[in-house]
């Protein structure tokens, strides 16, 4: 188990990760605290930011092999 120092910055208090512990490419980080413990994990995207992401080119799986059909499955 490793220990580090917290001070004050500004009216938080604050820690510096040990760069062994980085999470890498990330820029954001949730924090949780359950009892006594917190948790730090990288912020996942979510749903209302799938929309901003670009959208696929038109011809975009259009070769495509039709691997299920509607073949048989809707006879009684």
């Amino acid at each position: 188990m490793r220990t580090v120092s917290i001070f004050k910055n500004g009216n938080n208090r604050a820690i510096r990760l040990p760069r062994d512990l980085d999470f890498e490419g990330v820029s954001e980080l949730e924090i949780i605290r359950e009892g006594d413990n917190i948790i730090l994990r990288p912020v996942r995207p979510t749903w209302g930011s799938f929309a901003q992401l670009e959208k696929a080119d038109p011809d975009f799986m259009a070769e495509r092999e039709d691997i299920v059909t509607d073949e048989g499955r809707f006879e009684p």
